[in-house]
């Protein structure tokens, strides 16, 4: 039997689909026509329709022994109704094809269901996968609507006839990125990159290729029911945000210098090319410390980042090398 991806040309699922593909896992993935060619590349047989139809939904799932939905609209410009529809209703449809299989779901959440896309405190603090949820600015569509999106999953857990896990990343970085990865490649080669507080905090990022090593040891894991896990670093050692960005310069061939900025002017700086709201979420995330803890699939799973930082993202500069020539 197989595992069917959804999302399987972004950046998650292109990675699932690659991990499972070597590992010699039949791989099943939905895709819309325009990126059919590219994740048949990547090793999965494709069933082609969207997310949101139901019709695809019950085609792609038929005869699959797990589901591992990645496919989400991830902070771009879109209307909330776009973003229910993707993110929750389409999480919903995959409920229902999961159900009708027998089949496991892995649902890739986020660190924002906890309290938004900007909640990355300055000092050190340790936020597990029992942390409250706290209030998520109601422009933050993205947090809103995975949060909602987790909602539903756990709900559909509760009968007892589906297991669920979610998976909780920080922010993504890795080859086929469209998002974050472009903008620090663009960054590091300036010749000077303004360095937000002293420098020394640890980013909240994760590679998704060990994302994706975590949804592939939720497949076979002995659980029931609904469980949660943080996936929010590649360490040890975890970077700091000097040296994440001197990393990437590195891997370009570029000397790297940082020029320190206080983070009231940063904020107002970005604030004059981007919305407000944006400007404080990109500022919380680049001068904020990573107060989300994986120990809990550490424990549970076994599992263990397979890529290191600096590996992963030698990896990820080679690919925008070869293919995107970011900057050029």
């Amino acid at each position: 039997m197989s595992v069917l991806v959804t999302g399987a040309s972004g950046l998650v699922g292109s990675h699932v689909v690659e991990a499972l593909a070597a590992r010699g896992e039949p791989v099943r993935a939905l895709v819309r026509p325009a990126s059919r060619a590219a994740v048949l590349r990547l090793g999965a047989a494709t069933v082609v329709g969207d997310v949101t139809d139901p019709a695809a939904w019950q085609a792609a799932a038929r005869g699959t022994r797990a589901i591992v939905h990645a496919a989400a609209i991830v902070q771009r410009r879109a209307s909330w109704e776009q973003y229910v529809a993707v993110n929750v209703d389409a999480t919903r449809l995959a409920v229902g094809a999961a159900r009708a299989a027998g089949a496991r779901l892995i649902h890739i959440s986020s660190v924002a269901v906890y309290s938004g896309s900007a909640a990355y405190p300055s000092t050190p603090e340790r936020r597990d996968e029992d942390f409250p949820f706290q209030p998520i600015a109601a422009p933050d569509f993205y947090a809103r609507s995975k949060r909602l999106a987790e909602d539903v999953v756990r709900e559909a857990a509760t009968h007892r006839d589906l297991d669920v896990v979610a998976l909780r990343p920080t922010v993504i970085y890795g080859e086929r990125d469209r998002l974050f990865t472009p903008r620090v490649i663009r960054a590091a080669r300036l010749r000077v990159v303004p360095q937000i507080g002293p420098g020394t905090n640890r980013l909240s990022c994760v590679y998704a290729g060990n994302v994706a090593a975590a949804a592939v040891a939720a497949l076979d894991a002995p659980l029931a029911g609904f469980r949660p896990y943080n996936v929010t670093n590649d360490g040890p050692p975890a970077l700091s945000q000097r040296e994440f960005f001197a990393a990437f310069a590195a891997a370009l061939g570029r000397r790297y210098w940082s020029i320190p900025i206080p983070t009231a002017l940063a904020g107002l700086a970005i604030g004059l090319f981007t919305a407000r709201r944006l400007a404080r979420a990109a500022v919380s995330f680049v001068s904020g410390e990573n107060p989300y803890t994986d120990e809990r699939i550490r424990a549970e799973l076994g599992w263990r980042p397979p890529t290191q930082a600096r590996e992963a993202i030698g990896r990820t500069v080679a690919w925008f090398l070869e293919n995107e020539k970011p900057g050029h």
